[in-house]
């Protein structure tokens, strides 16, 4: 049977900390599926949930992006994946009952963890102004409170239209539709916080923001190049596209300020090596280099690689330089004025372990480098991807076979739903495609990202804040300021599957909009309804949930959007919701007339597997650009200041959660049991400071507007490149300054904070 929602534990005294582990997944990674699975849905339902997740005619997991096999076993899910599903397909309840108990006040005081434990929502709930207590309204009157308030406002751009990466292809279609025929851009995404520097960086060397392979090249190629990334907890089933990598002679190289347990030894649970044996040993090597150090590190890679072309040769590909890109000659005169051991320096390795990663790089030509948030989080990440890319061009190592650029997503439909027109700066080329299959003018003035809708929420210039999924509080940077700026708003409303913190700190008045997860069976107009998701690889392929839905009162994320534009548009702006709500055939229709690549769009996703996206640089070896050709570019490396007596600390997830969704309150893999309040840092580095592994102090950031500070973290001496931290985020997130970004993408630089230690005041007493 499964088990009741935890009770609360706010002070963290049970905290533990062990030994790190040293290999992932294996034995332990069953045991923790199979627990996490019974605690939330018992076995019954546990079965009939994992046997059709990743399944061609099953649903698509609703955690990370990594794409599935082409030919998928029964128990094609990771340990993170089974606990996102068991915790959206869990069988406990968020009632009326449950808001009547509790007014946000209460719930405000309480951790993530429990919040997020309650269970499914499956009402819709409105808190009117200056109310303590969410009550029941029909969906009617919640789409009347919404219109009337963008009637009110008077002004489009007065709202903001903000979404998870969850949601399916089709809901992020239409949603985009209803934005824009209501007359603003105001779309942030998720993807404005993550993987926004890649898109930006890529846009500007290959011509389109998407990584440029596929599994397949992952298998085939020589070298991989794992950054800034930690696949054993964030994408779980990349290990096993790694392990098979090196079984075809691949190298693998780590580079990252934390040892991470599954890029040390990877014991495959579907393996009788990975159950019983020693597992995998995946990298080769292993830099653990200084947080925000990874461009001086590829200037002096690709510095070297030209100083070893001159001396022998058969290090850059002239052929492929020559014909399909531009700014070589630039770029080698940059490169000569470089400091070569000044770069050296800044990342802290050692000239070793650089000139081995040179020699790699030198000596295969089938590269790829992957990479997630701990490069695209900093403030020079466009510049640092700009650099990789460099690399990879100088090589000749994309539009081949084994070769090329894998930014590793994060949200498992962050990709696609970009794609759909997520954006607040969307091409006129799909703007004017999706007008005319609609028959109306989108704005063509760009929208707000999320750092700069918050700025416009505390200058008093958003009345409206629609969240399509997500927790937006705990997702952004700056809580403190991201939780006043929200509280200026006069309604705020969330479409959710469960409780979380953006419910309980929200606007002058609140809805919450209860929604269809990936596990669902989705029953809308009458029909089994299927939706569709786009993988880190530009895979499409189709989902459709088999569980009960919570209550008869939770709708699809695309009813709810097809619902809110007839009552907010007049005459629907001429579109028919019903038919499109009805129907999601007919969506995807329109999308195959707007967006290119979808041709055949409804007969493809019955395909095992999907189809894959264009990618003109992967597919045909040809570069988007302006000029047609790659570019190779010019970036300059300005290390972040840290002064004396500070650390630069980088946010990162626990094993126990994904994104804001925390699961458990452990973190097997680096030790911590029981609580989540630490801070990683060098034992080094903590006696400098004069301070030990156990003692409890208050993080404080500095920024040139000011201290914020995160109180009692327990201090955890801990194998982590000199100079740097490490603290897991929510809770870190409030050290985020809202000002600090990167340049080029405005993310927040969460990989890159300045802060000092305090001891905590009950440690003084």
């Amino acid at each position: 049977m499964p088990t009741p929602p935890p009770e609360e534990n706010n002070d963290e005294a049970d905290l533990r900390v062990t030994r790190p582990k040293s290999s992932a997944a294996g034995i332990p990674a069953l045991i923790a599926t199979l627990r996490h699975a019974r605690a939330q849905l018992g076995p019954v339902r546990t079965a009939k949930t994992l046997l059709t997740l990743n399944q061609p005619t099953g649903f698509d997991c609703p955690g990370c992006a990594w794409p599935d096999p082409d030919h998928t076993s029964a128990f094609e899910f990771c340990e993170n994946g089974a606990k996102a599903v068991a915790e959206e397909a869990t069988v406990r309840r968020v009632t009326p009952a449950f808001f009547a108990e509790h007014p946000v006040g209460e719930l405000a005081g309480r951790t993530d963890f429990w919040l997020g434990q309650q269970g499914r929502l499956t009402q819709p709930m409105h808190r009117a102004a200056g109310e303590e207590h969410y009550r029941p309204v029909s969906w009617d009157d919640a789409f009347g409170i919404i219109a009337d308030e963008l009637v009110a406002s008077a002004d489009p751009d007065r709202a903001v239209f903000y979404t998870s990466g969850r949601t399916s292809n089709e809901a992020a279609f239409v949603y985009q539709l209803f934005v824009r025929l209501l007359g603003t851009n105001n779309l942030p995404d998720c993807s404005n916080m993550c993987h926004e520097s890649s898109g930006v960086a890529l846009g500007q060397t290959i011509g389109i923001g998407k990584g440029s392979v596929t599994l397949d090249d992952v298998y085939e190629a020589d070298l991989v190049i794992v950054m800034g990334q930690n696949p054993g907890t964030n994408h779980p089933r990349m290990l096993t596209a790694l392990e098979k990598a090196k079984g075809n002679g691949a190298t693998i190289v780590a580079i990252n300020p934390l040892k991470e347990a599954g890029l040390l030894r990877f014991k495959n649970p579907q393996r009788p090596v990975g159950v019983v044996g020693r597992g995998t040993e995946l990298a080769d090597e292993y830099l653990q280099i200084k947080v925000g150090a990874d461009l001086a590190l590829f200037q002096y890679v690709n510095r070297r690689l030209l100083e070893i072309e001159r001396e022998r040769g058969g290090v850059v590909d002239h052929e492929f330089v020559a014909r399909s890109t531009e700014g070589y000659e630039d770029l080698v005169a940059h490169l000569e004025t470089l400091d070569a051991d000044a770069l050296l320096g800044a990342t802290g390795l050692s000239r070793r372990e650089a000139e081995r990663l040179v020699e790699l790089v030198a000596t295969n030509q089938r590269i790829i480098v992957c990479w997630a948030m701990g490069i695209t989080q900093h403030r020079q990440a466009v510049a640092t991807i700009r650099e990789v890319v460099n690399t990879v061009l100088l090589r000749g190592s994309i539009g081949k076979t084994g070769s090329g650029v894998c930014p590793v997503r994060g949200h498992s439909n962050v990709q696609g739903d970009r794609t759909m027109g997520i954006f607040e700066k969307m091409p006129d080329a799909f703007l004017g495609a999706l007008g005319a299959e609609f028959g109306f003018e989108p704005p063509r003035e760009h929208g707000f990202d999320t750092v700069k809708a918050i700025h416009a929420m505390q200058r008093g210039e958003v009345d409206v804040f629609f969240a399509m999924g997500g927790n937006f509080l705990m997702a952004a940077p700056d809580t403190e300021a991201t939780a006043k700026a929200l509280s200026s708003c006069k309604l705020t409303v969330q479409v959710s599957t469960k409780l979380n913190r953006s419910h309980v700190t929200g606007g002058q008045a609140a809805l919450i909009l209860p929604a269809l997860g990936r596990t669902d069976l989705d029953r809308t107009g009458g029909k089994e309804q299927r939706i569709t998701v786009e993988d880190s690889m530009t895979m499409v392929h189709a989902s459709a949930g088999g569980l009960e839905p919570p209550s008869n009162e939770v709708r699809s994320e695309v009813a709810i959007v097809c619902g809110l534009a007839q009552r907010a548009l007049p005459d629907g702006g001429g579109v028919d919701w019903a038919a499109l709500e009805a129907d999601y055939d007919r969506i995807r229709d329109h999308v195959e007339a707007v967006v290119p690549g979808f041709t055949d769009f409804n007969r493809r996703i019955g395909e095992p597997g999907g189809f894959a996206l264009p990618h003109p640089p992967r597919d045909h070896g040809t570069f988007p650009t302006p000029s047609g050709k790659a570019h190779l570019t010019r970036n300059d490396f300005d290390p972040t200041e840290v002064p004396e007596g500070r650390l630069l600390l980088q946010t990162l997830r626990s094993h126990d959660q994904y994104n804001t969704t925390i699961y458990g309150l452990d973190d097997r893999y680096r030790g911590i049991h029981d609580g989540r309040r630490v801070v990683f840092a060098g034992a080094k580095d903590l006696a400098e400071l004069g301070f030990a592994d156990g003692d409890h102090v208050d993080i404080v950031s500095e920024w040139t507007d000011g201290e914020r500070r995160a109180p009692r973290f327990r201090l955890v001496a801990y194998d982590v490149a000199p100079g740097t931290c490490a603290a897991y985020f929510p809770e870190a997130n409030v050290l985020v300054p809202l000002t600090s970004v990167a340049d080029e993408s405005n993310t927040p630089t969460s990989k890159g904070i300045v802060v000092r230690f305090e001891r905590a005041a009950d440690a003084l007493t």
